[in-house]
């Protein structure tokens, strides 16, 4: 091919290959088979060899790719060649190997953080380069220089697939993807999946974990404004469809979304009667949007989480948290919750002294312990482990002086005297050790086995994310899958035999009124309390283990009043009574538990039923709580034997005709009537 006068223009397609890659840039679009030696003599066409042709430059690159990959290489397009001039257009191309050229100096800049990637570059010569030609007016291009000479090893066929270019989504699984990120679960459970889907072994699709979650990442980056206009369109519609689903937000000054809350109608629900220990997690972050997210997390009465809000913050401040805790009291009514577990965030903590001062406000455990190994493993190394196990201990001890002997002598068996952090959680230990809260209720959530439920109730809609906008839809999903999931767990709970350890007439009474969740928890303390005595003393009893001759708890029991307290704050700490008060009444010839030591939050006892005895008066509020008592144990001694249950049955209806006879007053009517319109 003739060489036209002119300018030879050279783009490079990577700048810093003009620096680092030498190719004979002087020579013609045509040379002679001496002038390039190939390393597989062969002619073979699954090989490049000077002269053979192609329609497009792109064809010949996906050619010198195809044999680059059964080669154990990749490649990537070095420069590209072509005559100043009008409509001389491009001439020539190289590709080269993935590894061809060497790693190009950066230019410090103080200002920006700098990178630091390892490059995989070496100075590789391999190369193919094509040429234009045109014959008879039809235009080609020509394989003109070749080298497979490496100066790396080649990798094998099963290492080559995991160079990036040969990762590849394509269109359709970039939708599989973009669906499944909407149901909020894991970029693992997406993989495995399509490995199924596929019929793929693990590990073996055309694309890795971070490939996916790069591309991801890719959607997220979309204007803010934009996604702040489509998460408040979305917030009305649901409102248009369920008039009972709350949010709020607000604008700043550029009229740009600030924060923005809500709450499901069935969360709303859940709290009137399970929001008295609320765990407001503020740890988690929606990277893709640079926004702190907050969860408002409870425990059922069958020991499962329920969700009871979100939010989504600007900045972390005590002015966005107090806007925060300000609207979540604002879709509860007004009802502040009893206590509230934090992390160790100063802002929130301010934020609630300020907007919630009812509130008891503690730490979460094991948000603290979750922070253990960056803080102390380096620090103790073999003994960290030893170290945790004696902090767990001293952590359940019951007393505040047995706490402050067992926190003084951990710290010198182990020499933290000057720990940083081991000072901060000594000056915070009113808040989160539990010998300071045990006269706080917490529903069980103070303690570290209760975090494994509800972090993984969080973390099912906090895995994957799209658009902030899907979101809201990815929580409503998390929420509707647990009610749906926990109705589930409550039949078979409620299913379950109930297997009865002491034969206590106070353990039956109890069986037939609490949950399983909840009797698990009390016939516990039953059991332990067969192994404790009791002594009567002026002004109470003191009950102490078998084994011990002195020491003991102090229990007062007023059995007029049905009152019975207890020194240890068992009750008041989780709402089941304890060891202590259990064996007082046991002696006292006590054969049920007063219903006041029964809490509707831990009965059996549905979401209606629960509303309306939080909406009554307190002087009926008992006697609807004794009904739903014998109901329950109704229910439950009627389904033992077909004789019982047709009896129960029959006496039923000709006891509900009595009742319907009965008048009924136009406001008690008006009260329900009002509250199922709100159920």
């Amino acid at each position: 091919m003739s060489e036209e006068a002119g300018v030879m223009l050279v783009v490079y397609d990577d700048p810093s290959d003009q620096r680092s890659f030498s190719l004979d840039d002087t020579s013609s679009s045509e040379e002679s088979l001496d002038e390039t030696r190939l390393s597989l003599e062969t002619t073979n066409d699954v090989i490049p060899y000077i002269g053979k042709r192609f329609a497009t430059h792109d064809a010949a690159y996906e050619y010198y790719s195809e044999f680059a990959k059964q080669c154990g290489f990749s490649i990537r397009r070095h420069r590209t060649e072509g005559k100043d001039g009008v409509g001389k257009g491009l001439t020539r191309r190289y590709f080269v190997c993935h590894r061809a050229g060497n790693t190009p100096s950066k230019t410090s800049n103080e200002s920006k953080p700098q990178r630091n990637r390892k490059s995989s570059r070496c100075g590789c010569q391999a190369y193919m380069r094509i040429s234009k030609t045109t014959e008879l007016g039809a235009s080609e291009w020509r394989v003109t220089g070749f080298a497979n000479h490496h100066n790396h090893e080649l990798l094998e066929p099963n290492q080559v697939r995991f160079l990036p270019a040969y990762r590849t989504i394509s269109e359709s699984d970039k939708s599989r993807i973009l669906m499944f990120a909407k149901t909020g679960i894991s970029v693992q459970q997406m993989m495995r999946l399509m490995e199924l889907e596929k019929c793929v072994e693990p590990g073996y699709l055309p694309f890795t974990e971070k490939d996916v979650r790069n591309l991801l990442q890719s959607f997220r980056k979309l204007d803010p404004e934009e996604e702040s206009i489509d998460l408040l369109r979305m917030c009305r519609n649901i409102k248009e469809k369920d008039p009972n689903f709350k949010f709020e937000y607000t604008i700043d000054s550029k009229n740009r979304l600030e924060n923005i809350a809500w709450s499901y109608a069935s969360s709303v629900q859940s709290y009137e009667i399970f929001g008295d220990a609320v765990v407001f997690d503020t740890t988690h972050r929606l990277t893709a949007f640079d926004m702190p997210l907050g969860i408002w997390v409870g425990i059922n009465n069958y020991g499962m989480p329920c969700f009871f809000g979100c939010v989504l913050l600007r900045e972390e401040s005590v002015r966005s948290f107090s806007w925060a805790l300000k609207a979540f009291l604002g879709f509860m009514y007004g009802k502040a919750p009893r206590t509230m577990l934090t992390d160790q965030n100063l802002f929130l903590k301010e934020a609630i002294r300020a907007e919630m001062p009812t509130t008891k406000h503690a730490l979460c455990v094991w948000m603290i312990v979750a922070k253990f190994p960056s803080w102390f493993n380096a620090v103790l190394g073999e003994r960290y482990n030893e170290w945790k196990s004696e902090f767990y201990r001293i952590y359940n001890l019951e007393s505040i002086e047995d706490f402050e002997l067992g926190w003084r002598d951990l710290v010198n068996s182990f020499g933290l005297h000057s720990n940083r952090h081991i000072v901060n959680l000594y000056g915070l230990r009113s808040l989160w050790a539990l010998p300071f809260l045990r006269s706080h209720f917490f529903a069980g959530m103070a303690t570290i086995g209760q975090s494994k439920s509800i972090n993984a109730f969080i973390q099912r809609f906090l895995s994957a994310q799209t658009r902030l906008a899907h979101f809201i839809e990815q929580v409503a999903v998390a929420v509707d899958f647990k009610d749906q999931a926990g109705e589930q767990q409550t039949m078979q709970q409620n299913l379950q035999n109930i297997c009865l350890k002491t034969g206590a007439p106070m353990e039956s009474h109890a069986a037939s009124v609490l949950t399983p969740y909840a009797f698990s928890k009390l016939q516990e303390q039953l059991v332990l309390a067969a192994h404790y005595a009791s002594f009567q003393v002026d002004d109470g009893f003191l009950v102490r283990h078998h084994t011990k001759g002195d020491g003991g708890r102090k229990v007062y029991w007023v059995p007029r009043e049905g009152i019975i307290s207890c020194s240890c704050h068992h009750f008041e700490f989780s709402g089941t009574l304890c060891r202590h008060a259990l064996r007082v009444l046991s002696t006292g010839n006590c054969f049920q538990i007063p219903d006041r030591y029964l809490p509707v939050r831990w009965r059996r006892i549905s979401m209606p039923c629960a509303k309306l005895l939080h909406s009554v008066p307190s002087d009926h509020a008992e006697r609807i709580q004794l009904l739903q008592s014998i109901v329950s144990t109704l229910v439950t001694e009627s389904a033992k034997s077909r004789e019982r249950l047709d009896i129960a049955t029959e006496q039923v209806s000709i006891l509900l005709s009595r009742i319907r006879e009965q008048p009924v007053s136009l406001q008690s009517t008006r009260d329900i009537t009002l509250k199922n319109r709100n159920i």
